[in-house]
């Protein structure tokens, strides 16, 4: 019987030492004795399949047409998916107090008056896990979607309309507003806390901008903080994509027309902090992994099971991963983390394949490619990107306004959560890996 994680699983980049409470495969042949393991670097042929999977994915990718048309009403796909799977999909995320001890701290007696607020709060699944653990009558729980129906899940919930302490308020919010406009009940400056779990995988790169500055608009200057999951790059479920849903580099659709992006490491840094990490802060970062010892705390991927289709018997085999649908299954949680190049967005009218003039790099892990977007210095107020700027994006210098430039955040925690999850009874081993990180408000 596996014992509940009690430990985080990502520690700070910074930090050398793990914390207690990781398990890690020091011994090969005790693989099958564990349905996870910690920290497990990938096999040595993984490269091979990386590019294999890329080579299979770009020659057939999401035409033109059919790009334009996921991107332009994204909250609609998911409404279909909320009104679909209703609150059933994805589990509570009882894991978030493990890994985010502000949350925590927050839900004290005597914390005082807080406010938390979740983007993309879909079904509520992490705020709820929030509202049921807390104990403090001050704190203030808000969340936000754009998807309306995932909003109405939230409010017909039993916990929202009967809430055990504190108070929660949910409406429908575009995190990727360009209008000025903020949440329902929140002024600038005024948030304590956001959590942004699996959130900006699902937008745009061309969305990250607005999304940043809406994030860093509304959190307390100076002691604000960011609580950040989501997937990294080249885990099992990207590599599996088949052919017909590559939108562009590490984005993809779903079966379902929801988008998925997979981030390497040092977007999170230049997307938070306006820079990449050190070579240094990068090595603590990748052995920070310390994954818990369950399976079934993370997350699924709503579009897991439309991409359960083996793209080749090669890949299959190079990847030790089940065929079927209803093995995949055993796995509930997605993502990935590693590296490589990335295109611009193509044109509206350019519907060629994404084919890449260069070679792949001879280590994807230790040669990171980063998203054009967030190499602009002007990064996240670029003038290239069309959206109205406000008086509260604009700093005075010697009388005259300048664009405000990162960092609008600092990184209290930032790191790789690697597991290896194997299929004791099939004899299969699967690598998943995600991203996660604590930001504080300039």
């Amino acid at each position: 019987m596996q014992s509940p994680k009690t430990t985080s699983s990502v520690h700070d980049v910074n930090s050398i030492d793990p914390p207690f409470g990781s398990r890690f495969l020091v011994d090969p042949s005790l693989t099958f004795t564990q349905n996870a393991w910690d920290h497990v670097p990938p096999p040595t042929d993984q490269e091979a399949t990386i590019a294999a999977s890329l080579a299979r994915q770009r020659a057939a990718v999401v035409s033109a047409e059919e790009t334009q048309k996921l991107n332009a009403k994204p909250a609609k796909y998911w409404d279909n998916f909320y009104k679909n799977n209703e609150a059933n999909f994805f589990k509570n995320r009882k894991w978030l107090h493990n890994e985010f001890p502000d949350l925590v701290a927050a839900a004290e007696p005597a914390a005082g008056l807080l406010k938390i607020a979740e983007f993309g709060c879909g079904a509520g699944n992490s705020i709820f896990p929030v509202l049921s653990a807390n104990k403090n009558p001050l704190l203030e729980l808000y969340a936000y979607d754009y998807s309306s129906h995932a909003v109405k899940l939230v409010q017909h919930n039993p916990l929202y309309t009967s809430p055990p302490c504190g108070s929660i308020h949910s409406a429908v919010w575009d995190l990727t507003s360009t209008n000025d406009t903020l949440p329902p009940g929140l002024s600038p400056g005024s948030v304590d806390i956001v959590i942004l779990v699996f959130v900006l995988s699902a937008l745009h790169p061309d969305e990250w901008a607005s999304a940043i500055r809406n994030v860093h608009r509304v959190l307390k200057p100076g002691t604000g903080r960011v609580l950040f999951r989501d997937y990294g790059r080249y885990d099992l479920t990207q590599l599996r994509f088949k052919t017909g849903r590559m939108m562009g580099d590490n984005l993809y659709k779903r079966g379902d027309g929801t988008r998925v992006y997979f981030f390497e490491l040092d977007e999170l840094s230049l997307l938070f902090t306006g820079k990449r990490l050190s070579a240094e802060e990068r090595n603590h970062a990748n052995s920070g992994a310390n994954l818990t010892q369950l399976i079934d705390d993370d997350d699924g991927d709503p579009g897991e099971n439309s991409i359960t289709v083996p793209p080749t018997k090669e890949i299959d085999q190079a990847l030790s991963v089940p065929s079927s649908s209803e093995s995949l299954d055993t796995i509930t949680s997605s993502s990935s983390t590693t590296i490589q190049r990335l295109h611009p967005p193509l044109p509206a009218d350019d519907s060629r394949s994404f084919e890449d003039p260069e070679p792949i790099r001879p280590s994807l892990e230790t040669h990171p490619e980063i998203h054009p977007n967030l190499l602009d210095p002007s990064f996240p107020f670029s003038r290239s990107s069309g959206q109205r700027r406000d008086a509260n994006d604009l700093d005075l210098d010697d009388q005259q306004c300048t664009l405000r430039q990162h960092p609008l955040f600092t990184i209290v925690n930032l790191g790789v959560d690697r597991r290896l999850i194997v299929n004791r009874k099939r004899q299969l081993k699967m690598y998943r890996v995600w991203m996660q990180g604590i930001f504080q408000s300039v």
